[in-house]
């Protein structure tokens, strides 16, 4: 591919042209930034039970909290014992699958034959929650603060049943996963109508100032990968410009 001269000149003018409109996106993701950080600055710092309940009830807004989020009653599977603000139970079956294969001998013949491998597959799953939960001194319903992810708990195998997807009797195992009853970390919501927002997030062992700059680091992180992909897709555009035939240039 030999490149002309023309063609390094309308390059130059395709870079200078990219490069225009990534600083223009980039000052709207700048801005866009600013705005967060100073919702971030403007926001209540919260650490007290009182506070907490008298910001929700005056609508204070945004607000970082700091607190202890415990169940009000619990759940769990019999079986397992315990005590979970959340569980499931997974029942898994080995079944047995059948693949075709093609393999070559030493004389560089080819022959089929039938491998035969079995996998655990999620036959069914199902899951139980507390009706209540209780953040900072204050109780909500269940759905109001997205909970930690579930840890696993036990595997416990069941009696063999028998599978219409093979025509066999399969291995069954139980496999548990939950979420305890106690935590400790920070929220950021809107304190309003006496209330959170549903689906709050729950930054699990972190303070308030350790959730401060960690949405600082990522708004840095953004625009770092926001040039990356920017460059990237500048140079793919040149590439290709110069692999097209471009005889309008002469």
């Amino acid at each position: 591919m030999e490149i002309t001269k023309r063609e390094v000149l309308a390059s130059i003018s395709i870079i200078a042209v990219m490069l225009l409109i990534g600083f223009l996106i980039s000052g709207e993701i700048s801005n866009s930034i600013m705005d967060d950080n100073e919702k971030y600055n403007k926001a209540v710092k919260i650490k007290d039970e009182d506070l907490f309940r008298y910001g929700m009830d005056t609508n204070i807004g945004n607000a970082f909290v700091y607190g202890k989020l415990e169940s009000v009653d619990t759940v769990t599977y019999p079986e397992i014992g315990g005590e979970y603000i959340f569980v499931k139970k997974i029942e898994e079956r080995r079944e047995r699958h059948e693949e075709e294969i093609t393999e070559k001998d030493s004389k560089g013949k080819e022959h089929t034959r039938i491998r035969v491998y079995y996998e655990w597959e999620t036959e069914n799953v199902e899951s139980l929650h507390a009706k209540e939960i209780k953040f900072c001194g204050s109780t909500f319903s269940y759905n109001k603060i997205d909970l930690p992810s579930s840890k696993y708990i036990k595997t416990i195998p069941g009696d063999k049943v028998y599978s219409w997807e093979s025509g066999e009797r399969v291995k069954v195992r139980f496999v548990y996963y939950g979420v305890k009853t106690k935590y400790k970390g920070t929220i950021f919501a809107d304190l309003r109508d006496g209330t959170i927002p549903n689906k709050t997030h729950f930054y699990k062992d972190s303070s308030i100032d350790d959730i401060v700059k960690m949405f600082e680091t990522n708004a840095t992180v953004a625009m770092v990968i926001f040039w990356i992909a920017w460059i990237i897709l500048t140079g793919g555009i040149v590439y290709g410009f110069y692999y097209l035939d471009n005889e309008w240039l002469e």
